[in-house]
């Protein structure tokens, strides 16, 4: 939780000096939130507190909403804030909060699909799909193919020699 929230205001620290002009300006992280919503109970709010000094130093606000029976707490006070589910204040946090939870979950399955049809072949020069497959119903497996002498990868029918010299020469140079 530190870390996370450590990295986000260090991100508005580094945006909000940038010129607006400049290319590199992150205007999402520039701006300064009016309000920061924790995901979790009392513990996470307390773990988040020393890294957020900074924004709460400008007047942001901190709260945090546990899930069990939505309590809303607040720093510096002891007990929780319970809302009736049906107020809006309470629906907005929630919506925020299952924003927030649909995003995370989104971008990790992203990464975990790209992860699964990554290829180590996907590495090698002048290779796309097509050659990708060849190279593989040539040789079975993508260790045999990084096994393969140059002789052999330039007998690969479809592959141009000068490809099939690249493949060697970058095989040999990582030292795969």
């Amino acid at each position: 939780m530190n870390e996370v929230l450590s990295r986000r205001h260090a991100q508005f620290e580094a945006q909000h000096e940038k010129s607006p002009y400049d290319s590199d300006r992150d205007d999402s992280f520039a701006a300064l939130p009016n309000l920061i919503v924790i995901d979790g109970g009392k513990g996470q709010l307390s773990a988040g507190l020393a890294a957020l000094e900074g924004f709460r130093e400008r007047g942001v606000s901190v709260v945090s909403l546990a899930k069990r029976i939505e309590e809303v707490f607040i720093p510096g006070r002891a007990d929780p804030l319970v809302l009736d589910h049906e107020t809006p204040e309470l629906q907005l946090l929630q919506r925020v909060r299952d924003e927030a939870h649909r995003f995370a979950l989104t971008h990790h399955r992203v990464r975990r699909d790209k992860a699964m049809t990554e290829s180590i072949m996907d590495e090698l020069p002048g290779i796309g799909p097509a050659r990708k497959r060849a190279l593989l119903q040539h040789f079975g497996s993508p260790e045999s193919v990084f096994a393969a002498t140059r002789e052999e990868l330039e007998a690969v029918p479809g592959l141009p020699q000068k490809v099939a010299r690249a493949i060697y020469a970058h095989v040999n140079r990582t030292g795969r």
